[in-house]
């Protein structure tokens, strides 16, 4: 894991999961509220633990990944983004990576959210250099549509998997 890079902004340090990690992130997936447009369904210790693992494999096989949102002035995790391949089966992602991010309960609403896009998106543009990269959101989650309409990246397209309506957007990489 000594290759994910270390990104830091005025108030986060972007930092690679560790094993340490387990417990934080299975309060977040864990929680009812983190996953309410997040698929919805809580996340077993399992669930969690293979998120953990595919954290790593990403980095790994791809050179890109998530990382751990940690607050500087306390080292408390607040949240962890970063970006994917997920394989959604969504034509609009094909090709693409995909941003994601997610803060535990008592850290939204504090801009983190967007300073650490923005600290994702400045890595993706400067270091992977990929035209374009994309999120999908679920219509309702006003808060997460906000930051990434902060971040430059508009509305491309609508995209269905299952029962879930997603607004798919897409940022185009500045040089």
């Amino acid at each position: 894991m000594s290759d994910i890079p270390i990104l830091e902004t005025d108030r986060l340090i972007l930092r690679p999961h560790l094993l340490s990690d387990y417990a934080d992130c299975l309060a977040l997936w864990s929680a009812p509220n983190t996953v309410r447009f997040i698929g919805g369904k809580v996340q077993s210790e399992q669930e969690v633990w293979f998120r953990l693992l595919r954290y790593a494999g990403m980095w790994a096989l791809l050179g890109f990944g998530f990382w751990v949102f940690e607050e500087k002035a306390t080292g408390r995790y607040v949240g962890e983004g970063g970006l994917l391949d997920a394989r959604r089966g969504i034509a609009a992602l094909d090709g693409k990576p995909e941003i994601g991010w997610v803060l535990t309960p008592d850290a939204g609403g504090k801009g983190y959210a967007t300073e650490a896009v923005r600290a994702v998106t400045r890595w993706a543009d400067s270091v992977l250099k990929v035209p374009v990269t994309a999120c999908i959101i679920e219509p309702e989650n006003v808060a997460s549509i906000g930051v990434a309409a902060k971040c430059g990246y508009a509305e491309a397209s609508r995209a269905q998997r299952g029962d879930t309506n997603f607004i798919v957007y897409e940022r185009m990489r500045v040089s």
